[in-house]
């Protein structure tokens, strides 16, 4: 008869093994993670033990202590206390902070009612440390002088922190600095929630309290004293006898501009001769107007009016078409677009520039959605009519702007609106005014600046000036807690268009490296020219350049320019 074997050899399938090894995994996490947290409280615990006992050693000391000794060093009331002091414990460094102030009880009143407002002393000892197992432990206490209430002079310093909506800040960090006075006073304090710090007990001193008030993540403030700004705005506190002094300070989370710089070129007629147009019926040039001709006194009753051909060397994007002109009762012109074809020029179909067909008849006209690979040379046309023989329309000027790649490396100025006083000259101090650079890619990010409005202006070394701003105020307002992207559009005075083809065959070279230099005014820029050949160079000042173009396969060739206005260079490759 047959006889079986079982095959007791068999092992483990692949997808048993990973079973199991997930399954072995879930427990040891398990039991790492129970172990990290035992091991996670029992440290947590000794730490916080530490703390307890650390801090309770500084009460005592404190306690110990005769009540007019009771104080911190540069503080108010003043005393040998240390304001912060480190400890290292079991390998844990504790920071211990004291801060003693005087206390103004309501039940006998409160100042300038209680002559006496330094009714008691409150003691807050907080004991932090760092790490993982980092914490805090706060402390706070009040002592009372034995007998009557204590007499010693000084006044009540109030100070107030509140955000840019007017709401209190809570737990602002208040720096207190007085070296006319002795003992000098440098003591660091943090308001209560309603936004206020009240220091008992200030020792009278005039134009003597310099304040900062400050909080992560937020703006700065402070007062300045003579020796900074001649005339502040806010100068140092004063504080006298038996008085309450208030000051305010107002602060607010950090914001931050992103910056876009970019060229702004454009075609602009206003027609004190007739140099820019392409063709006219019906139409005469006069005292810089366009309008319908007249013969006898009375006007063409329909006219038409083209410019020349608007073909930028370098395009980025159109941007609009403005016009000023003068539409009497009973007259009207309109005004429309046309575009380059292989034989002629077309008005650009409705479904790109919708009401192109009928005309427009309102500035500007917004020309942004148009494909500058369809749409690489515009022309302007203007149809004038009259209904009234006796009287004409006019254009007076129009522009047809567009835009150029981005600059990099620009220089601009940015200044705030708010004011921290007068210098010696009369002349306003701006709590920010400062010169920036976009960066190589034509962007910069300006980072953690107060809420405020801001001006943006072009530099006097940069050649070109700024146009308009996006958005397009002369003040831009940067909220709190924001970001804020703006455009620059500049206009550039003098620029430099490199065109480089084969030599024989006159095809553009792409991917070839322009170099145009001037030692004299350190200028050295590189640039790789483009699918049709371009490289192109702004902002240039008013002077001859050095121009070296390199392309593999080719000889290099080596020119100079002078450069005044928009120039625009040829330059033929022979090859190797």
């Amino acid at each position: 008869m047959p006889i079986f074997f079982k095959n007791l050899n068999k092992g483990f399938t692949l997808v048993e093994v990973l079973v199991g090894v997930a399954l072995i995994s879930l427990v040891f996490l398990g039991i790492y993670g129970a172990f990290l947290m035992v091991l996670r409280t029992t440290g947590q615990s000794a730490a916080e033990a530490t703390a307890i006992a650390l801090s309770n050693q500084r009460m005592e000391e404190i306690r110990n202590l005769p009540y007019q000794s009771i104080g911190t060093l540069g503080g108010i009331p003043s005393g040998n206390i240390p304001q912060v002091e480190n400890i290292v414990r079991n390998q844990i460094t504790f920071t211990i902070r004291t801060t003693i102030i005087y206390i103004d009880d309501p039940y006998d009143d409160l100042a300038p009612i209680d002559t006496l407002a330094i009714d008691y002393k409150r003691i807050r000892v907080a004991v932090s440390w760092s790490g993982w197992l980092g914490g805090e432990i706060v402390l706070i206490t009040d002592v009372a002088p034995k007998g009557v209430e204590n007499t010693q002079g000084g006044g009540l310093l109030k100070i107030s922190v509140f955000n840019a909506s007017g709401n209190p800040i809570s737990q602002a960090d208040v720096h207190v600095q007085n070296i006319k006075v002795t003992p000098n006073i440098d003591a660091f304090y943090k308001t209560d929630n309603n936004g206020l710090l009240l220091l008992a007990g200030a020792p009278t001193s005039t134009d003597g309290y310099n304040i900062t008030v400050s909080k992560a993540g937020f703006s700065q403030e402070r007062t300045y004293d003579s020796s900074e700004i001649a005339d502040p705005a806010k100068p140092p506190a004063s504080v006298f006898q038996g008085q309450i002094t208030e000051i305010s300070f107002a602060i607010d989370k950090l914001s931050s501009f992103s910056i876009t710089t970019r060229a702004r070129e454009g075609f602009d007629d206003d027609f004190n001769n007739a140099n820019q147009i392409a063709s006219s019926t019906n139409i005469e040039i006069i005292s810089g107007q366009a309008q319908l001709q007249e013969e006898g006194g009375i006007y063409k009753d329909i006219g038409t009016i083209e410019s020349e051909v608007v073909s930028p060397t370098v395009l980025l994007n159109w941007d609009r078409f403005y016009f000023i002109d003068s539409q009497p009762t009973n007259s009207h012109i309109s005004y429309q677009i046309l575009f380059a074809t292989d034989t002629t020029y077309k008005l650009v179909p409705d479904s790109d520039l919708p009401g192109n067909a009928a005309g427009f008849s309102i500035s500007p006209i917004n020309l942004s959605a148009l494909d500058v690979n369809i749409y690489s040379t515009l022309k302007i046309r203007a149809i004038l009519s009259t209904t009234d023989p006796s009287l004409t329309p006019a254009i007076l000027d129009w522009h047809l702007i567009y835009n150029t790649p981005l600059i990099s490396n620009l220089y601009f100025h940015l200044r705030s609106s708010k004011i921290l006083g007068i210098n010696g000259s009369g002349l306003n101090v701006y709590k920010l005014s400062q010169t920036f650079r976009s960066g190589a890619s034509g962007d910069l990010t300006i980072p953690d600046l107060e809420w405020d409005s801001y001006l943006f202006s072009a530099t006097s070394t940069t050649g070109m000036n700024l146009v308009e701003t996006v958005p397009s105020t002369a003040l831009i307002n940067l909220l709190p807690d924001t970001l804020q992207s703006v455009v620059l559009y500049f206009q550039t005075q003098n620029q430099l268009l490199v065109k480089v083809q084969d030599a024989s065959s006159t095809v553009p070279i792409f991917g070839g490296t322009v170099r145009v230099t001037n030692s004299g005014l350190g200028y050295d820029a590189n640039e790789l020219t483009n699918s049709r050949g371009e490289a192109f160079f702004i902002p240039l000042a008013v002077a001859q350049y050095n121009v070296e173009v390199q392309a593999t396969g080719y000889q290099t060739a080596t020119t100079s320019v002078n450069v005044s206005g928009s120039i625009i260079k040829d330059i033929a490759l022979v090859q190797q």
